[in-house]
């Protein structure tokens, strides 16, 4: 989390309807609009008993808070009419004394388990007959960007009968529940106002030939770094390109155990590698925010630099200044709520320790969500495959002048779930903010 959050006019909007308010509230935006900031400002200054979630345990330990499944113990796979199953009397007291409850990445979760969350809460606040039980949903995601995971054909079937689309926003509660969508305009990441509108029309999926030549005439070029971060579709793709890149620096490769105490799930929850492999020479990413500075961050996530020297830490260069970078450790937490002071407070029930740093001659488009990259090779492929990947991929960036593909742009490329296209053009009258 960052110390002191400076917001803008508009964020500042946000918070004070957010904070003043028990109404339920789903904030998006595009890429390098602040909603994550927004959502550090909310928790951070927030005089309510919040608790803060995420669907996958990266994005969970991104934002300092839980699972969904583990805050609120939830059965995995399709619940539907399910039973709930056992709560532990502490998770219920958890649940029991909130005022608000913060879910970022929303586009993530899936219309059943929004409906599994109003359940629990339900059930919890014993409030059987009030939407969430009462307690103030604060949702922030842009469903442009990511997507619900449906795993299989039985998944698809049951969405298909049960659910106009597995999004959360046909969820049965979303659907019999006022919600107050605030769409958040005002893009920090891009300077330039053309780049900006081209960014918005591939988003929404409403590109122009003049708009994609453009785009294929400032790609198309090689780089003048031949070693410039590449974003790939695939992990292969990746892992490929980076086993290359290392092997063909001189010198012994070293590796970086990480520490992890506690259980922190599958490897797929870790937010780093656990075997970090590098070389002096190695381009690499940063993975967390400095906090070490004593003026101002000498790095950000997603910091590019390359290793200098590997010693107990790891001297890196960051645009011609040397930074000295040592383990840092990543806490999994868990929320219990103090029965004496009648407030929530956090236990950490695992930790991971590692370098905050990834190897970057190329990193997946999923990797790179929420980045931002003065200049990248942008590589789809034979073609993209995911809803709103070329839109992440190509938002990362600050700038048409960094912009270099590996092949033309297609409108193959250019997908949009339909679903989406159909939720974010409803009419929400007063409710967006544009």
């Amino acid at each position: 989390m960052m110390g002191e959050v400076v917001l803008s006019s508009q964020q500042s909007e946000v918070l004070d309807q957010v904070e003043n308010s028990v109404d339920h509230v789903f904030i998006t935006g595009r890429a390098g609009t602040g909603k994550t900031t927004l959502l550090q400002a909310f928790v951070e200054n927030t005089t309510k008993q919040v608790a803060v979630c995420a669907p996958t345990g990266v994005a969970a330990l991104a934002v300092g808070g839980q699972t969904i499944h583990s805050l609120l113990r939830l059965p995995l796979g399709i619940i539907g009419s399910r039973e709930l199953g056992f709560i532990p009397k502490e998770s219920l007291a958890v649940l029991a004394h909130l005022d608000a409850l913060v879910i970022d990445e929303v586009s993530m979760v899936s219309a059943d388990v929004l409906d599994a969350l109003d359940k629990r809460l339900r059930q919890a606040k014993r409030r059987r007959n009030t939407a969430f039980g009462g307690v103030q949903l604060v949702m922030f995601g842009d469903p442009y960007q990511l997507a619900p995971v449906v795993s299989g054909q039985a998944e698809k079937a049951y969405y298909q009968d049960h659910y106009r689309s597995p999004w959360f926003f046909d969820a049965r509660v979303w659907l019999e529940t006022e919600m107050t969508i605030h769409e958040l305009d005002t893009i920090h990441r891009q300077a330039d106002s053309e780049f900006r509108s081209v960014l918005n029309a591939l988003r929404e999926g409403r590109m122009e030939a003049d708009m994609g030549r453009m785009l294929n005439e400032h790609g198309m070029r090689e780089p003048e770094d031949p070693e410039l971060i590449t974003l790939a579709t695939t992990n292969q793709s990746v892992t490929r390109i980076n086993k290359a890149a290392l092997e063909g620096l001189p010198g012994k490769a070293k590796i970086a155990h990480a520490d992890i105490e506690g259980d922190f799930g599958s490897t797929a929850a870790y937010p780093a590698d656990d075997e970090l492999v590098l070389k002096p020479g190695a381009k690499v990413m940063f993975l967390r925010n400095d906090t070490g500075g004593t003026d101002g961050p000498r790095f950000v996530n997603g910091t590019l630099g390359t290793v200098v020297k590997i010693t107990d830490t790891i001297l890196v260069d960051v645009e011609g200044e040397s930074v000295l970078v040592e383990p840092v450790t990543w806490e999994k937490v868990r929320y219990e709520y103090a029965s004496a002071t009648k407030t929530l407070t956090q236990d950490v029930v695992a930790e991971f320790t590692q370098f905050p740093l990834r190897l970057a001659w190329a990193v997946t488009i999923h990797k790179a969500q929420g980045k931002t990259l003065d200049a990248a090779v942008i590589d789809l492929g034979p073609r993209a495959f995911a809803p709103g990947q070329t839109y992440v991929a190509f938002s990362r960036l600050t700038s048409l002048e960094g912009l270099y593909l590996k092949r033309p742009l297609t409108p193959a490329d250019i997908i949009v779930d339909e679903h989406v296209v159909r939720f974010m053009a409803e009419d929400r009258g007063s409710n967006r903010l544009i």
